[in-house]
This record gives structure tokens, sequence and C-alpha cells, in this order.
């Protein structure tokens, strides 16, 4: 089963500063039927206006991905990590028993990023935080491990049984993901048009897969995508 769900119909918010767009319930949005899909809570699509961002404020007890799709986004926590992630690199903050952190666009344009959040395995870990780059030439043609807590997969480390994967595809490539009877899988394109398992998605569509067997992507355009494998039970 697959159900896509367009960019037009997530949920919105906008202020001076921030354009987000929310695929799940989040902050003032809430519709029940978008909860979540498996452990994953929050995938929101923010643009952020350059000279601004998000002031110090805390989490607790999350994965929280941050996927830059264009300028950068610049990070510091009450740990003493600071970091300046840029497009198409991630950054990971597990928050653990609790973690206070500001995320600033501090560039002369807008910022574009995916902020996506799942819930760990087990509660009352140790906080940390980690960045990566992750050159989009190395993911031509194929899903690469961008995070992930899975045994033997090598990526930045998420407390959780999922991988998030991405890939670019040229137009008319061809891509496929074995899906196991207890996973989920949730499909993002980030930029251009894919078809997934006979559905078409556009540039910043979402969609839902599960009782799947493979996920077959097709690029009706040079596209982008992110691939989040998910346990089915996990709650």
């Amino acid at each position: 089963m697959i159900d896509v769900i367009p960019f037009e119909k997530l949920g919105r918010f906008r202020n001076e500063w921030l354009n987000a767009h929310y695929h799940f319930s989040f902050a003032d949005y809430y519709d029940p039927s978008r909860m979540g899909f498996g452990p994953l809570r929050v995938w929101n699509d923010d643009e952020i206006r350059a000279g601004t961002g998000f002031d110090p404020h805390p989490h607790r007890d999350m994965e929280i991905i941050t996927y830059v799709r264009q300028g950068a986004i610049s990070h510091r926590d009450n740990l003493g990590n600071e970091g300046r992630t840029e497009a198409g690199d991630v950054q990971v903050m597990s928050a653990g028993t609790g973690i206070v952190h500001a995320e600033y666009n501090l560039e002369d344009t807008e910022t574009r990023l995916f902020q996506i959040w799942v819930l760990p395995d087990r509660t009352g870990l140790p906080p940390r935080w980690a960045a990566a780059r992750f050159p989009k030439a190395d993911r031509a043609g194929q899903l690469v491990p961008l995070a992930s807590g899975e045994a033997g997969v090598e990526a930045l480390p998420i407390h959780q049984d999922a991988t998030l994967y991405g890939a670019t595809l040229l137009t008319g490539d061809d891509l496929s993901h074995p899906l196991r009877p207890d996973r989920l899988a949730y499909v993002v394109v980030a930029e251009g048009a894919l078809t997934v398992n006979g559905a078409a998605m556009q540039a910043r569509d979402g969609a839902l897969l599960r009782d799947e067997t493979e996920i077959a992507l097709t690029a009706d355009a040079d596209s982008e995508l992110l691939l989040f494998d998910l346990p089915a039970g996990a709650a």
C-alpha cells in the first residue's frame, strides 16, 4: 500500500522568518490521521530567512535529523558542540536525558532543510550531536545510508532500528529497495519527480508505504530523494 501526501496538503506555518510545511501533526497543526508513522513523528520542510533561526530551546528523548537542502545551518548546544552543516549534508542530535540547542541560518541567503524527528528505541540516554558530509555525487543512482541505528549500517548514529537513505537519480533512472514484512518506509522527493510503486510524486511530496515487499523508484525528472526504512512495530 502506498499513500502519497502532496506538498500542497501539508500543514503550514509562516511568520516573518520561517516558512514551514508539516508532513505530520506538529505545534498548532493537528490532523488525527497524521500523527506519525511507526517511530517517525516529525518531518518538517523548513525555509529559514537569512540571519534568523531557532533560538535556544530544549528537547528530551528524541532523535532529531537535519537534512540541509539549500544554504547551511549553524548549530550550537549546551554540551559545547558547534557546527555548520551545508546543503546535501546531515546532522543528528540525540536529545536523550535533555539538551538545549539553537539552529541559525548565518548565511546571506535562505536556508531550506528537512527536520526529521524519530522516537528512540529507549529513553534516558546521554545526549549527543554529530554531523557528516554526504556528497551528492556519491549518491548518484544508489541509496546511501545517511543516519541509522541498524546493526552493521555505516551512517550517522541514531537510537532506533531505522535507516534514512539518500539518492540522486537522472531522468529515466530506476532504483529499488527491498522492504521486509515487518518494515515501513517513508519517501520524500527533495527535488524533481518520481514514480514510486506506480504512484506519481512531485517535489516535496511524501509517501507512506506499508505491506510492500519492494520499493520501485523511477525518476521522471532529475531527482533527489530521501527514503526512511522504519520498524513497523515501533510506536
